[in-house]
Parts: C-alpha cells; structure tokens; sequence
C-alpha cells in the first residue's frame, strides 16, 4: 500500500505538470485563430498564476478540512476542467474563465502533496516527485505539436485534457489507498495560521531564497531562446531546440539527485545544485563566437535547478517541525508563484532596454541571494534547535 501510495502521488504530479507548457507551445497559433494580440497570453499567465498564489495560502486550511487526497483529487479534475474548457474555447474571454479554474487547482495540488510527501517520505522521493512533474511538463508541448501538425490547437488542449481527466478517475478509484498515512495526517492537526508562521524565525529568509531561486529558474526556462538568438546568433530553430533541454535537464538532474540525496541530505544538495548551476551560467559568459558553450550551459543549469526546489521544500518540516510546514510550506508556493510570474517579466523589459546579454548576470543575482537565504534559514533554525 505504501509504494502504491508512491505511485499514485508521482502519477498525480504528472498532471501538475501537463498543463504547465502547453499555453507556451500553442499561443503562436492561440492568438491568430482567435485574432488577439501575441501579448496577451501574459493576461492568461497572470490569471492562472493569481489563482496558484491563493490556493497556496489557503492550502493548509484545506488539507487540515478535507485531507490531502481530497484536495489532490479534487484539483486535478479542476485542471482537468480547465484543459477541456481551452479546448472548447472561441473567444479571448472564455479562455481568461477557464484560466481561473486551471490556478485554482495547480496551486491546491502543488502546495498538498509537497507537504504530504515532504512529511511522509524520503529527500529522494522529493526529487523523483518533481522528476514526474518534468515528465508531464516535457509530454504536452509533444502532444500539443502532434495536434497542430494534424488536427488543430483546441484537439491538444482536450487531449491533455483527457488525460487529466483520467488522472482524477484513477485517484476517485484509488482513494482508500491514501489511508496508509491517514492516523499519521490525523496527528499533525496543529496548525497555525499564516500571519503566525511569518513571525516564526527563519521563514522569511526561506521564502526570500525560494522567491530568488524560482525567479532564476523561470527566467532561464523563458529566455532561454531569446539569448541563444539575441546574443548568440543561432538559429530560431536551433534555439527552441537546445531550449528545451532545460527541461529535459532538470528531469533528469531530478532522478540522479534522487539516488543521492539521502546520503547527502537537503541543504548539501541545495549548495551543490547551485554550484553546478553557477558552473553553467559561467558557460554562458565565455566569449567565444561558438555557441557550443552556451547551449551546454542551459543544460548545466538545468541540471543544477533541479536538486534545489525540492531539497528547500523537503528540508521545511525538519526546519520549523511538522505541525508548522503545512502553512508555511503554502507560502513558499505562492512567493514561488510570484518569483516565476514577476521576475522573468522585468528581464524582458531589462533586456530590450539594455541588451539580452545581461542574462547570466541576472541570473547570477537571484543565485546568490537564493543561496545566502537558504544558508540563513538553516543557521537560523539550527541556532534554535541548540537553545532547545
């Protein structure tokens, strides 16, 4: 039952990440079928980004009410929802409602099972979690290009939409499953409340070096081509390709960090992430009019992205105790939400005003002040820990 229980987390995290690129993938046809301007997708980003960062806070009193497989099973047939409702979609406004219901449910499901398997299981299985939301996140963008190559752009949304849709079945049919950690959920009842938890010492540097960290990864995952052809002077087509491996690297970076975090533990695996991650955007800066060095250098930053995020959730509990990480652990996801939907935003207007050469250095100061952050919390809980 409790590898079951695995495997049914890890497939729930598959549809976390589904619907994450496939907006990207389909816009360029998006906004010509429904003749809108290519920028308003940055409107649907926003609404479906709004509706994370709420779910997120009120994530831990919805998993305290309902439980962590209600709320699980729920979400997704809220995605599920939202996927079929794109896939019907004519007009610009239908797509701004279904947008609602697609942040709802990613914020609810990302908030409870990263608490849920961060209190449950292993720093391994925290990696191999958001290996799984890579695999969703790489499968769409294929679905999507086989749907705008043979059928159209709605058929991809409700393709993916079935899938979800299938997800949520599969977990309606499974839910006694959960009941393996139930009496351990029904224990960890305590909770405080968000004001409370931001006065808990430390948490502010967290959530400092979370929001630096996610600003620094979806920076690179959206300008990725945009520097590769500004600043390199490859290819479009060449650029969306070596692009992707981001993804690709954090997906396997992910599954490797699984095999050895257990032995190394959260914050080692968080200082040696970012020492890779710094070693690719170093590649970025050699100034060579080969472009080699800077396309191994979004893969290198992919693979250190991706012991980071789920080394800081993992470390939550152990840090500030298991009655406290639901609540705080929300708050991580929506200042998250806010570092990927803010930050990449500004480098574009950065960029166009300076140059799109700034983007290593930008990328380097989100780095280090994810890092100094991250150092801070666990000094800062480890002193507590001693006066205890």
């Amino acid at each position: 039952m409790y590898s079951l229980l695995l495997i049914l987390i890890y497939i729930a995290f598959i549809s976390l990440g589904l619907p994450d690129s496939l907006l990207g993938s389909a816009w360029p046809v998006i906004h010509n079928d429904l003749s809108i301007p290519i920028s308003y997708m940055g409107i649907i980003s926003m609404v479906i980004s709004g509706g994370t960062i709420v779910t997120s806070l009120l994530s831990d009193k919805l998993t305290k009410k309902f439980g962590t497989r209600m709320v699980t099973t729920a979400s997704v047939f809220l995605t599920a929802i939202a996927l079929l409702g794109f896939s019907f979609a004519s007009q610009f406004w239908m797509l701004l409602v279904f947008a609602i219901p697609y942040g709802l449910g990613a914020g609810a499901i990302d908030a409870a099972l990263n608490n849920y398997v961060a209190l449950h299981y292993s720093s391994k299985h925290m990696n191999w979690l958001h290996s799984f939301w890579g695999v969703g996140a790489v499968i769409s963008p294929f679905v999507m290009s086989y749907a705008l190559t043979n059928l159209t752009w709605n058929n991809g949304y409700r393709i993916v939409g079935l899938i979800q849709l299938g997800i949520g079945l599969l977990l309606i049919v499974t839910l006694p499953v959960w009941k393996v950690n139930q009496r351990e959920e029904a224990s960890q009842t305590k909770s405080i409340g968000l004001i409370d938890a931001l006065k808990i010492k430390g948490v502010p540097y967290l959530l400092t070096g979370f929001f630096a960290y996610c600003a620094a990864e979806a920076t690179a995952m959206y300008w990725a081509s945009t520097y590769l052809v500004e600043v390199k002077n490859i290819t479009v087509e060449q650029a969306a390709q070596f692009a992707s491996l981001f993804y690709i690297g954090i997906t396997a970076g992910r599954f490797l960090s699984g095999l050895i975090a257990n032995k190394l533990g959260d914050r080692k695996m968080i200082v040696f992430g970012t020492l890779i991650l710094s070693c690719g955007i170093i590649s970025l800066l050699i100034p060579t009019g080969n472009p080699t060095a800077s396309l191994a250098g979004f893969v290198i930053i992919g693979f250190g992205c991706a012991p980071i995020y789920p080394s800081i959730i993992h470390s939550t509990p152990s840090n500030f105790g298991a009655e406290h990480s639901g609540a705080i652990i929300g708050i991580q996801m929506a200042s998250a939400y806010v570092g990927a939907t803010f930050i990449p935003p500004l480098f574009g207007f950065l960029g166009h005003l300076t140059s799109f050469a700034i983007l290593p250095v930008y990328l380097f100061i989100f780095v280090i002040l994810m890092i100094i952050m991250t150092e801070m919390t666990f000094r800062t809980t480890a002193k507590k820990a001693d006066l205890v």
